[in-house]
């Protein structure tokens, strides 16, 4: 009879605790067919043409008190041919470079360690109406080099109580030894606030990564914001980035864009240009799309692009330099322009 009962508390005591806790697997799985012309045309199966195909890991431990703590591993996988680099990896196996932090959450706020996204990138880029990828995405984020994921980090972000308020503050670690010629090589400090109230978002970010002299700091600047009207929302963002050389090296970019619904699903047009203040390799794009919502975790879309590079640009559609996922090689010469497009499905789990 007492075993019994020993048993039953200890039963009691680990169902209380898993109730206490949460983990859950996610992920997204994105691919279809798609084409870049340039001088050149590559045609094939890409992946992630309307969201990053991804694998992940997350879990919450309320502490009690209201704390709790928190984990998060992500990783990218190139599911047209089954690898899982992407989103920083440096191999063709899966890692988790998308995202692997543990944190402490409560009324204070969030704290979080690890690798993630920039906060001089993550709210900003939000704003894309083609979500950072495929076809369509606004390459001019990290133009001059500004990251966009850093590991090694420590942020801070404000409770979600501040009738809309919003603030981050991200440094990362650059590791470099004290006696280096410039111990502060791959430092990383960064600064982002906005209000998100109703139909209403906007967000302002700075950030600056010391690169390996000083002359090779990169400091950049976001502005963004949208307002939702119900039938159209409109979107603009503002984003530069420049070098501390002798010679500066600047880059202004900026977006106008719009999501609409139209059925079940939505709609989706940007146009963006790249702009660099020192010479004549300007490039702007002007993309359109739409999403089929088949249900809340799958749908199918179709996006087309058109990229117009000035006399001294021969930048291509995707990242701006070698394509998209799964399409890449369709180089173009300098002052060409490239047209593209891609059709496929997203499912999330």
């Amino acid at each position: 009879m007492k075993k019994s009962l020993i048993a039953l508390a200890v039963l009691a005591a680990s169902g209380a605790a898993m109730a206490q806790s949460s983990v859950t697997m996610f992920g997204i799985v994105d691919a279809g067919v798609g084409r870049i012309a340039g001088d050149s045309s590559v045609t094939g199966v890409y992946n992630s043409g309307n969201a990053t195909s991804r694998l992940g890991f997350r879990g919450v431990e309320d502490l009690g008190g209201g704390l709790k703590a928190g984990f998060w591993l992500e990783g990218a996988i190139q599911n047209d041919t089954g690898t899982g680099a992407g989103g920083g990896a440096t191999g063709p196996g899966f890692e988790f470079k998308r995202r692997s932090t543990v944190s402490l959450m409560g009324n204070f706020g969030e704290v979080r360690l690890g690798r993630e996204l920039t906060a001089g990138y993550d709210k900003p880029s939000s704003y894309d109406p083609f979500g950072q990828v495929g076809v369509a995405n606004f390459f001019g984020f990290g133009v001059l080099g500004s990251p966009t994921r850093i590991g090694n980090g420590v942020s801070y972000r404000t409770p979600s109580n501040l009738g809309g308020f919003f603030g981050v503050v991200h440094y990362a670690f650059g590791e470099t030894a004290s006696n280096a010629a410039y111990d502060k090589a791959g430092n990383y400090l960064a600064l982002a606030g906005g209000y998100e109230n109703g139909p209403l978002s906007v967000t302002l970010a700075a950030d600056k990564l010391r690169g390996a002299t000083a002359a090779q700091d990169v400091t950049s600047y976001s502005v963004a914001g949208s307002y939702d009207l119900g039938v159209v929302k409109p979107i603009v963002i503002w984003h530069s980035e420049k070098d501390n050389a002798a010679v500066e090296t600047k880059y202004n970019t900026y977006l106008v864009g719009l999501t609409a619904p139209l059925g079940p699903g939505s709609i989706k047009a940007s146009y963006f240009n790249v702009n660099n203040k020192n010479s004549n390799n300007d490039s702007s794009v002007f993309a359109v799309g739409y999403v089929y919502d088949l249900s809340k975790r799958t749908a199918v879309y179709g996006t087309y692009a058109r990229l117009d590079n000035k006399a001294g640009a021969n930048r291509v559609l995707g990242n701006g330099t070698t394509g998209t996922n799964g399409l890449t090689g369709a180089a173009v010469g300098l002052g060409n322009n490239v047209n593209g497009y891609q059709v496929g499905i997203r499912h999330s789990f």
